[in-house]
């Protein structure tokens, strides 16, 4: 990607050095959405020669109950390898139990229905795990029980999306026909959507610049004490089969919320595996 002197403001506009605005955030680039399928299957085929050795490398735990949430179109099957990663490590995988995530606005409640009750029957706190539109479902969860989620992980979710231009067309199309609604109303039905300032919990944001589905910059925050972005490699929807993001959430899962401190590819010797983080302006 050429670099350029525009910056990127937290509603979603360009503006360049002189401050004056420009464009809006761009929608992937098309060569990533024309391989992105064949990217996918290539990581989900690296994760089943990478399992044993995500097992040995990972942390030690710091077992608590996780609920993850799937992307668009996808169910709890999508992530079924990620639950079983996470069970062997020693923590408590919760489907979200709400079928296919087709965007339409009952599932967000239901999952928040759900949510509040395993809160209240499990007595401790709940990491929220979300992969693309299921992060941005994560987020919304976390601001309106910020007492009760011990973290936040998104996998290339694009939380910082205003309108339609951000996302491949074909999936907006798709998007609209099967939730009935456009991003711009989506983003009405969940105003606290739009705020900049970071969640009240420790909060991971992975994303990738080859995403083929989204716009990488819809996906990242501004850095905080307890927030942070992770740029990986890979594709929009093997982010839920990818080894090196398995690796960023069994590290950021063991984190103690009390003690929390940014990701460190050094500290796993992954320095050549995780490209330099963008920031947002």
């Amino acid at each position: 990607m050429a670099q350029t002197n525009e910056q990127s403001d937290f509603s979603g506009n360009r503006s360049d050095d002189s401050g004056s605005r420009t464009s809006k955030l761009a929608g992937p680039g098309m060569l990533d959405s024309l391989t992105e399928l064949p990217r996918t299957l290539f990581e989900v085929s690296m994760l089943t020669t990478q399992w044993a050795s995500l097992m040995r490398e990972a942390p030690e735990a710091q077992p608590h109950p996780v609920m993850i949430l799937p992307g668009f179109s996808a169910g709890d099957s999508s992530t079924v390898m990620l639950r079983r990663f996470l069970t062997q490590l020693g923590y408590k995988p919760l489907p979200w139990l709400q079928g296919v995530n087709t965007g339409h606005p009952r599932l967000l409640e239901a999952a928040m229905i759900r949510f509040y009750r395993l809160s209240h029957s499990m007595g401790t706190k709940i990491s929220l795990v979300g992969q693309s539109l299921g992060g941005v479902y994560a987020r919304e969860i976390a601001k309106q029980f910020p007492d009760a989620v011990r973290s936040v992980i998104t996998l290339g979710s694009p939380y910082g999306a205003t309108e339609t231009g951000s996302t491949n067309p074909l999936v907006e199309k798709l998007f609209e026909r099967m939730s009935g609604l456009t991003v711009e109303e989506l983003r009405a039905m969940m105003p606290s959507a739009r705020e900049s300032a970071p969640l009240a919990m420790p909060t991971t944001s992975v994303y990738s610049k080859a995403d083929g589905v989204v716009g990488w910059e819809t996906c990242i925050e501004p850095e905080s004490p307890t927030s942070e972005n992770i740029r990986v490699w890979g594709s929009h929807s093997g982010m839920g089969m990818n080894p090196d993001v398995f690796r960023i959430v069994a590290d950021r899962l063991a984190q103690d919320p009390e003690s929390w401190q940014p990701f460190k590819a050094d500290r796993t010797c992954l320095k050549l595996i995780y490209p330099p983080t963008d920031k947002r302006a």
